[in-house]
Protein backbone atom coordinates (compact mmCIF):
# COMPACT_ATOMS: atom_id res chain seq x y z
CA UNK A 1 0.00 0.00 0.00
CA UNK A 2 1.41 3.42 -0.90
CA UNK A 3 1.90 5.74 2.05
CA UNK A 4 1.89 9.52 1.99
CA UNK A 5 3.37 11.37 4.98
CA UNK A 6 2.21 9.44 8.01
CA UNK A 7 -0.10 6.97 6.33
CA UNK A 8 0.37 3.74 8.16
CA UNK A 9 -0.44 0.11 7.54
CA UNK A 10 -1.14 -1.54 10.88
CA UNK A 11 -0.27 -5.02 9.64
CA UNK A 12 3.30 -5.21 10.85
CA UNK A 13 5.28 -3.29 13.39
CA UNK A 14 3.13 -0.38 14.61
CA UNK A 15 4.61 2.90 13.56
CA UNK A 16 7.75 1.27 12.19
CA UNK A 17 9.61 4.03 10.42
CA UNK A 18 6.81 6.57 10.92
CA UNK A 19 7.70 9.57 13.04
CA UNK A 20 5.01 10.83 15.43
CA UNK A 21 6.79 13.50 17.38
CA UNK A 22 9.50 12.37 19.77
CA UNK A 23 7.73 9.26 21.06
CA UNK A 24 6.48 6.04 19.54
CA UNK A 25 4.63 3.06 20.87
CA UNK A 26 7.00 0.12 21.48
CA UNK A 27 7.19 -2.17 18.43
CA UNK A 28 5.92 -5.36 20.06
CA UNK A 29 2.89 -7.49 19.37
CA UNK A 30 0.60 -6.02 21.99
CA UNK A 31 1.29 -2.49 20.75
CA UNK A 32 -0.49 -3.02 17.45
CA UNK A 33 -3.82 -1.32 16.98
CA UNK A 34 -6.71 -3.52 15.99
CA UNK A 35 -10.32 -2.71 15.38
CA UNK A 36 -13.22 -4.21 17.29
CA UNK A 37 -13.30 -7.20 14.95
CA UNK A 38 -9.70 -8.03 15.79
CA UNK A 39 -8.36 -6.98 12.42
CA UNK A 40 -5.18 -4.90 11.96
CA UNK A 41 -6.24 -1.37 11.22
CA UNK A 42 -5.27 0.40 8.00
CA UNK A 43 -5.66 4.15 8.29
CA UNK A 44 -4.10 7.28 6.89
CA UNK A 45 -2.89 9.10 9.99
CA UNK A 46 -3.67 11.39 11.59
CA UNK A 47 -7.40 11.15 11.23
CA UNK A 48 -9.42 14.35 11.33
CA UNK A 49 -12.93 13.13 12.23
CA UNK A 50 -13.76 10.95 15.23
CA UNK A 51 -16.48 10.31 17.76
CA UNK A 52 -15.90 9.22 21.36
CA UNK A 53 -18.25 6.66 22.86
CA UNK A 54 -18.54 5.59 26.46
CA UNK A 55 -17.82 6.95 29.90
CA UNK A 56 -14.78 9.21 29.89
CA UNK A 57 -13.73 8.69 26.28
CA UNK A 58 -14.08 12.35 25.29
CA UNK A 59 -12.20 13.33 28.47
CA UNK A 60 -9.13 11.42 27.24
CA UNK A 61 -9.33 13.00 23.79
CA UNK A 62 -9.56 16.43 25.43
CA UNK A 63 -6.43 15.74 27.47
CA UNK A 64 -4.69 15.09 24.14
CA UNK A 65 -5.78 18.51 22.84
CA UNK A 66 -7.64 16.76 20.02
CA UNK A 67 -11.21 17.63 20.98
CA UNK A 68 -11.52 19.61 17.76
CA UNK A 69 -11.54 16.27 15.90
CA UNK A 70 -14.96 15.25 17.17
CA UNK A 71 -17.93 15.63 14.84
CA UNK A 72 -20.69 14.53 17.22
CA UNK A 73 -21.26 13.81 20.91
CA UNK A 74 -23.39 11.58 23.12
CA UNK A 75 -26.33 12.77 25.17
CA UNK A 76 -24.43 13.67 28.33
CA UNK A 77 -22.51 16.34 26.44
CA UNK A 78 -25.68 17.78 24.91
CA UNK A 79 -27.91 17.68 27.97
CA UNK A 80 -25.59 17.06 30.89
CA UNK A 81 -27.13 17.55 34.31
CA UNK A 82 -28.18 20.47 36.46
CA UNK A 83 -24.84 20.23 38.29
CA UNK A 84 -21.96 19.71 35.87
CA UNK A 85 -19.13 17.89 37.64
CA UNK A 86 -16.90 17.24 34.60
CA UNK A 87 -14.04 19.77 34.33
CA UNK A 88 -13.28 18.79 30.73
CA UNK A 89 -16.83 19.70 29.71
CA UNK A 90 -16.93 22.91 31.74
CA UNK A 91 -13.71 23.98 30.00
CA UNK A 92 -15.21 23.09 26.61
CA UNK A 93 -18.80 24.33 26.52
CA UNK A 94 -18.80 24.00 22.73
CA UNK A 95 -19.45 20.28 23.16
CA UNK A 96 -23.13 21.10 23.74
CA UNK A 97 -23.44 22.40 20.18
CA UNK A 98 -22.35 19.26 18.34
CA UNK A 99 -24.74 16.81 16.64
CA UNK A 100 -25.93 13.82 18.67
CA UNK A 101 -24.75 10.27 17.88
CA UNK A 102 -26.33 8.33 20.73
CA UNK A 103 -27.06 8.06 24.42
CA UNK A 104 -24.48 8.29 27.14
CA UNK A 105 -22.64 5.31 28.67
CA UNK A 106 -21.97 3.88 25.24
CA UNK A 107 -25.51 3.38 23.98
CA UNK A 108 -24.65 4.49 20.47
CA UNK A 109 -27.25 4.88 17.72
CA UNK A 110 -25.93 3.38 14.45
CA UNK A 111 -28.56 5.26 12.42
CA UNK A 112 -27.49 8.62 13.83
CA UNK A 113 -23.85 7.75 13.19
CA UNK A 114 -24.60 6.74 9.60
CA UNK A 115 -26.37 10.07 9.05
CA UNK A 116 -23.41 12.19 10.12
CA UNK A 117 -22.05 14.31 7.28
CA UNK A 118 -19.10 14.20 7.04
CA UNK A 119 -18.85 10.75 8.58
CA UNK A 120 -16.38 9.77 11.30
CA UNK A 121 -13.22 8.01 10.22
CA UNK A 122 -12.86 6.28 13.59
CA UNK A 123 -15.01 5.57 16.63
CA UNK A 124 -13.09 5.47 19.90
CA UNK A 125 -15.03 3.41 22.41
CA UNK A 126 -14.43 2.72 26.08
CA UNK A 127 -14.95 -1.03 26.19
CA UNK A 128 -16.52 -3.08 28.96
CA UNK A 129 -19.63 -2.59 31.02
CA UNK A 130 -22.80 -1.22 29.52
CA UNK A 131 -23.50 0.08 26.04
CA UNK A 132 -23.42 -1.01 22.43
CA UNK A 133 -21.06 -3.91 21.75
CA UNK A 134 -18.00 -2.54 19.87
CA UNK A 135 -17.95 -5.33 17.28
CA UNK A 136 -21.68 -5.02 16.59
CA UNK A 137 -21.32 -1.25 16.32
CA UNK A 138 -18.55 -1.63 13.76
CA UNK A 139 -20.57 -4.09 11.69
CA UNK A 140 -23.63 -1.84 11.74
CA UNK A 141 -21.81 1.40 10.88
CA UNK A 142 -18.85 0.05 8.83
CA UNK A 143 -16.74 2.63 10.69
CA UNK A 144 -13.61 1.22 12.40
CA UNK A 145 -14.17 1.02 16.14
CA UNK A 146 -11.10 1.14 18.37
CA UNK A 147 -11.86 -0.34 21.81
CA UNK A 148 -10.04 1.33 24.69
CA UNK A 149 -9.97 0.67 28.42
CA UNK A 150 -10.20 3.62 30.79
CA UNK A 151 -7.81 2.61 33.53
CA UNK A 152 -7.11 4.66 36.63
CA UNK A 153 -4.31 6.44 38.49
CA UNK A 154 -3.64 3.44 40.72
CA UNK A 155 -3.26 -0.20 39.82
CA UNK A 156 -4.51 0.36 36.26
CA UNK A 157 -2.22 3.30 35.42
CA UNK A 158 -0.58 1.28 32.64
CA UNK A 159 -4.02 0.73 31.10
CA UNK A 160 -4.72 4.47 31.16
CA UNK A 161 -1.33 5.26 29.64
CA UNK A 162 -1.80 2.69 26.90
CA UNK A 163 -5.20 4.11 25.96
CA UNK A 164 -3.83 7.63 25.82
CA UNK A 165 -0.99 6.47 23.59
CA UNK A 166 -3.19 4.43 21.25
CA UNK A 167 -5.68 7.25 20.88
CA UNK A 168 -2.79 9.66 20.32
CA UNK A 169 -1.32 7.60 17.48
CA UNK A 170 -4.60 7.77 15.61
CA UNK A 171 -5.02 11.55 15.99
CA UNK A 172 -1.34 12.45 15.65
CA UNK A 173 -0.85 13.56 19.26
CA UNK A 174 1.80 11.16 20.54
CA UNK A 175 4.03 13.91 21.88
CA UNK A 176 1.10 15.35 23.82
CA UNK A 177 0.24 11.91 25.22
CA UNK A 178 3.73 11.59 26.63
CA UNK A 179 3.45 15.09 28.13
CA UNK A 180 0.17 14.15 29.86
CA UNK A 181 1.60 10.89 31.19
CA UNK A 182 4.71 12.69 32.44
CA UNK A 183 2.54 15.37 34.07
CA UNK A 184 0.53 12.77 35.97
CA UNK A 185 3.74 11.10 37.12
CA UNK A 186 5.27 14.40 38.25
CA UNK A 187 2.16 15.40 40.22
CA UNK A 188 2.19 12.07 42.03
CA UNK A 189 5.92 12.35 42.76
CA UNK A 190 5.44 15.83 44.20
CA UNK A 191 2.58 14.72 46.44
CA UNK A 192 4.43 11.67 47.70
CA UNK A 193 7.66 13.63 48.24
CA UNK A 194 5.85 16.03 50.55
CA UNK A 195 4.36 13.35 52.78
CA UNK A 196 6.17 10.02 52.51
CA UNK A 197 8.39 10.55 55.58
CA UNK A 198 5.51 11.40 57.93
CA UNK A 199 5.45 8.80 60.73
CA UNK A 200 2.41 6.55 60.83
CA UNK A 201 1.46 7.85 64.26
CA UNK A 202 1.17 11.38 62.86
CA UNK A 203 -1.20 10.46 60.01
CA UNK A 204 -4.81 11.22 61.01
CA UNK A 205 -7.42 8.59 60.28
CA UNK A 206 -9.55 9.71 57.32
CA UNK A 207 -12.75 8.74 55.57
CA UNK A 208 -14.21 9.93 52.28
CA UNK A 209 -17.97 9.64 51.82
CA UNK A 210 -20.60 10.64 49.30
CA UNK A 211 -18.61 9.34 46.34
CA UNK A 212 -20.56 9.11 43.10
CA UNK A 213 -20.67 5.71 41.43
CA UNK A 214 -22.94 5.54 38.39
CA UNK A 215 -24.91 8.29 40.04
CA UNK A 216 -24.82 10.22 43.33
CA UNK A 217 -24.72 8.51 46.72
CA UNK A 218 -24.88 9.35 50.39
CA UNK A 219 -22.35 9.22 53.21
CA UNK A 220 -21.80 5.47 53.14
CA UNK A 221 -20.41 5.44 49.58
CA UNK A 222 -16.62 5.30 49.79
CA UNK A 223 -13.48 4.07 48.02
CA UNK A 224 -10.97 1.61 49.43
CA UNK A 225 -8.26 2.74 47.02
CA UNK A 226 -8.99 6.48 47.05
CA UNK A 227 -5.94 7.89 45.26
CA UNK A 228 -5.99 11.35 46.92
CA UNK A 229 -5.43 9.56 50.24
CA UNK A 230 -2.83 7.21 48.80
CA UNK A 231 -0.81 9.98 47.17
CA UNK A 232 -0.41 11.91 50.45
CA UNK A 233 0.07 8.89 52.72
CA UNK A 234 -3.23 9.44 54.52
CA UNK A 235 -4.67 6.72 56.73
CA UNK A 236 -7.84 5.60 54.93
CA UNK A 237 -9.97 3.79 57.49
CA UNK A 238 -11.87 1.99 54.72
CA UNK A 239 -8.78 0.02 53.76
CA UNK A 240 -9.52 -2.22 56.73
CA UNK A 241 -13.03 -2.88 55.41
CA UNK A 242 -14.26 -6.45 55.17
CA UNK A 243 -15.17 -5.63 51.56
CA UNK A 244 -11.60 -6.58 50.68
CA UNK A 245 -8.62 -4.88 49.13
CA UNK A 246 -9.52 -5.81 45.56
CA UNK A 247 -12.53 -3.51 45.46
CA UNK A 248 -12.54 0.20 44.80
CA UNK A 249 -16.04 1.52 45.39
CA UNK A 250 -17.79 0.19 48.49
CA UNK A 251 -20.98 0.81 50.42
CA UNK A 252 -20.37 0.53 54.15
CA UNK A 253 -22.78 0.31 57.06
CA UNK A 254 -23.52 3.19 59.41
CA UNK A 255 -22.27 1.03 62.25
CA UNK A 256 -18.95 0.53 60.54
CA UNK A 257 -18.38 4.25 60.13
CA UNK A 258 -19.26 4.86 63.79
CA UNK A 259 -16.85 2.12 64.80
CA UNK A 260 -14.04 3.65 62.73
CA UNK A 261 -14.79 7.14 64.05
CA UNK A 262 -12.25 8.81 61.70
CA UNK A 263 -10.54 11.95 62.89
CA UNK A 264 -11.16 13.72 59.54
CA UNK A 265 -14.05 13.24 57.12
CA UNK A 266 -14.00 14.40 53.53
CA UNK A 267 -17.25 14.66 51.56
CA UNK A 268 -17.41 14.36 47.79
CA UNK A 269 -19.76 17.22 46.95
CA UNK A 270 -21.30 15.27 44.08
CA UNK A 271 -23.54 13.93 46.84
CA UNK A 272 -25.40 17.26 46.66
CA UNK A 273 -27.08 16.04 43.49
CA UNK A 274 -29.34 13.93 45.71
CA UNK A 275 -32.65 15.16 47.03
CA UNK A 276 -32.43 17.23 50.20
CA UNK A 277 -32.02 15.01 53.23
CA UNK A 278 -30.48 12.11 51.33
CA UNK A 279 -27.06 13.63 50.65
CA UNK A 280 -24.02 13.09 52.86
CA UNK A 281 -24.00 16.63 54.23
CA UNK A 282 -27.63 16.38 55.33
CA UNK A 283 -26.97 12.98 56.89
CA UNK A 284 -24.14 14.37 59.00
CA UNK A 285 -26.28 17.33 60.03
CA UNK A 286 -29.48 15.51 60.80
CA UNK A 287 -28.80 11.92 61.86
CA UNK A 288 -28.18 11.76 65.57
CA UNK A 289 -25.76 8.83 65.39
CA UNK A 290 -23.45 10.63 62.98
CA UNK A 291 -23.40 13.72 65.18
CA UNK A 292 -21.45 11.63 67.69
CA UNK A 293 -18.54 11.26 65.25
CA UNK A 294 -15.54 13.19 66.55
CA UNK A 295 -14.95 14.77 63.12
CA UNK A 296 -18.50 16.17 63.22
CA UNK A 297 -18.38 17.31 66.85
CA UNK A 298 -15.02 19.03 66.38
CA UNK A 299 -15.56 20.54 62.93
CA UNK A 300 -13.22 18.42 60.83
CA UNK A 301 -15.46 17.76 57.80
CA UNK A 302 -14.26 19.09 54.45
CA UNK A 303 -15.60 19.22 50.89
CA UNK A 304 -13.84 17.65 47.91
CA UNK A 305 -14.64 18.12 44.25
CA UNK A 306 -16.46 15.27 42.45
CA UNK A 307 -14.10 12.34 42.01
CA UNK A 308 -16.29 10.50 39.50
CA UNK A 309 -18.60 11.99 36.91
CA UNK A 310 -19.00 9.98 33.74
CA UNK A 311 -15.99 7.98 34.91
CA UNK A 312 -13.10 9.29 36.97
CA UNK A 313 -12.10 12.96 36.72
CA UNK A 314 -8.33 12.51 36.73
CA UNK A 315 -7.66 16.24 37.09
CA UNK A 316 -9.88 16.21 40.16
CA UNK A 317 -8.01 13.28 41.70
CA UNK A 318 -4.82 15.33 41.79
CA UNK A 319 -6.57 18.56 42.78
CA UNK A 320 -8.29 16.77 45.68
CA UNK A 321 -4.99 15.21 46.73
CA UNK A 322 -3.38 18.63 47.13
CA UNK A 323 -6.32 19.82 49.21
CA UNK A 324 -6.31 16.69 51.38
CA UNK A 325 -2.60 17.21 51.94
CA UNK A 326 -3.14 20.85 52.87
CA UNK A 327 -5.82 19.89 55.41
CA UNK A 328 -3.88 17.03 57.00
CA UNK A 329 -0.36 18.45 56.86
CA UNK A 330 -0.60 22.22 56.41
CA UNK A 331 3.11 22.76 56.99
CA UNK A 332 3.96 20.43 54.10
CA UNK A 333 1.63 22.28 51.71
CA UNK A 334 2.16 25.85 52.87
CA UNK A 335 3.20 26.88 49.35
CA UNK A 336 0.01 25.51 47.76
CA UNK A 337 -3.22 27.41 47.14
CA UNK A 338 -5.46 24.38 46.49
CA UNK A 339 -7.97 26.10 44.19
CA UNK A 340 -5.18 27.76 42.20
CA UNK A 341 -3.45 24.39 41.90
CA UNK A 342 -6.70 22.81 40.74
CA UNK A 343 -7.10 25.44 38.03
CA UNK A 344 -3.48 24.97 36.97
CA UNK A 345 -4.07 21.23 36.56
CA UNK A 346 -7.32 21.53 34.63
CA UNK A 347 -5.90 24.26 32.40
CA UNK A 348 -3.00 22.02 31.43
CA UNK A 349 -5.30 19.08 30.72
CA UNK A 350 -8.46 20.74 29.39
CA UNK A 351 -7.32 24.10 28.05
CA UNK A 352 -9.20 26.36 30.47
CA UNK A 353 -10.00 26.79 34.18
CA UNK A 354 -13.05 24.92 35.46
CA UNK A 355 -13.06 24.49 39.24
CA UNK A 356 -14.33 27.89 40.34
CA UNK A 357 -17.25 27.51 37.94
CA UNK A 358 -17.86 23.94 39.11
CA UNK A 359 -17.75 25.06 42.73
CA UNK A 360 -20.40 27.74 42.21
CA UNK A 361 -22.74 25.08 40.92
CA UNK A 362 -22.30 23.12 44.15
CA UNK A 363 -22.83 26.02 46.52
CA UNK A 364 -19.10 26.65 46.98
CA UNK A 365 -18.80 23.55 49.15
CA UNK A 366 -15.55 22.40 47.52
CA UNK A 367 -12.22 22.90 49.28
CA UNK A 368 -13.69 24.28 52.48
CA UNK A 369 -14.70 23.15 55.93
CA UNK A 370 -18.34 22.16 55.68
CA UNK A 371 -20.49 23.84 58.32
CA UNK A 372 -22.74 21.32 60.05
CA UNK A 373 -24.19 23.49 62.80
CA UNK A 374 -27.98 23.67 62.69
Amino acid sequence: MAMTGCAVLFAGWLMMGCNVGSHQLPPDDDAWLHDALGQPLTLALPVERVICSGSGCLRLLTYLQAQDRIIAVDSIERRGSALNARPYAIANPQFKDYPLFGEFRGWDNPELIAALNPPPQVIFKIAGGRGQDPAKLQRKTTVPVIPLHYGNLGDARDTLNRSLREMAVVVGKSERAEAVIAYFDELERDLRRRTLDIPEAMRPTCYVGGLAWRGPHGLQSTDLSFEPFTFVSAHNVAVSSDAGMNLSHAMISKEQLLMWNPRVIFIDISTLRLDAGADAVSQLREERAFRNLSAVREGRVYGLFPHNSYNCNFETVFANAYYVGAVLYPDRFADIDPIAKAEEITTFLNGRPAFESLNRGFGNMGFRRIPLEN
